[in-house]
């Protein structure tokens, strides 16, 4: 499946902000689910001062904001061919060793819910045990826009039972590690078939399975992602994947815009 994909961020500023440095994961990189055609990302406001392909093999750009701005736009687009591989990804790459993903974070670190959730899985293969893991996770954290926030905790989401995608991805990696898998969160789009317009990007999960490599989940929908998935960056949990972050000096007050378009 070919896709075409506009994601706008825009910052504005009610007055000129002393330094501002902004991390993104924006350019999306060919493998085995996907290949880039072409990709185009135009910064207004900032200077691009360096790009590199983090430990994480993310495309990584950091960009500075000009002097007395009070406004950066971020402008991503291009197209992309998908493949449907069932959600196998493939082998472990990069400079982060798998052992990495065996390990908790802030976001992800499991409590009593998370532990007693990924221990309600039965038997069966390493894939029939995560795809049960998936399925409960869709029953236990209803998808709620606006539940959580970007600091929600998986425990958190997992105990109030609501939460968004960033939600499921992460109680998802935080049980999958409990039982044993490397797991890692994924960032990126999905083309929905009713609508063109979105207002966040997507994201969903993969845990490392042997002789497969990493395979993916998306509790949100309850399948593996298939053609209508585009990655864009993947890390241990939101911090390391996220499209746009970043530092700011001054006490401006801020205002954030997106608008996201998927379609084929």
């Amino acid at each position: 499946m070919r896709l075409k994909i506009s994601h706008r961020t825009e910052y504005s500023y009610d007055a000129p902000l002393q330094y501002a440095l902004q991390r993104l994961r924006l350019v999306p990189r060919g493998g085995k689910t996907q290949t880039v055609h072409s990709w185009s990302l135009k910064v207004e406001g900032a200077t691009e001062e360096a790009r590199f392909v983090d430990h994480f093999e993310n495309d990584t750009r950091l960009v500075s904001m000009a002097d007395d701005s009070t406004r950066i736009s971020i402008d991503a687009w291009g197209e992309v061919e998908t493949f449907d591989t069932a959600g196998v990804f493939g082998e472990h790459r990069g400079f982060a060793p798998l052992w990495l993903f065996e390990h908790e974070t802030d976001l992800t670190t499991p409590g009593e819910g998370i532990r007693e959730l990924a221990h309600s899985v039965g038997q069966g293969s390493e894939l029939d045990r995560l795809h049960q893991l998936m399925h409960i996770i869709g029953v236990r954290v209803a998808y709620t826009i606006g539940a959580t926030h970007a600091g929600t905790t998986a425990e958190q989401a997992l105990t109030q039972g609501s939460g968004v995608c960033q939600d499921h991805a992460h109680v998802f990696a935080a049980a999958a590690r409990v039982l044993g898998f490397p797991a890692r969160y994924v960032s990126g789009y999905l083309m929905l078939n009713d609508t063109v317009d979105q207002a966040a990007s997507h994201a969903w999960a993969e845990a490392h399975v042997p002789g497969l490599g990493w395979v993916a989940f998306d509790p949100s929908n309850g399948i593996s992602p298939d053609e209508r998935y585009v990655r864009m960056a993947v890390g241990r949990d939101y911090r390391d994947a996220m499209p746009v972050s970043g530092i700011r000096l001054g006490w401006a007050e801020e205002q954030l815009a997106v608008a996201i378009t998927v379609e084929q």
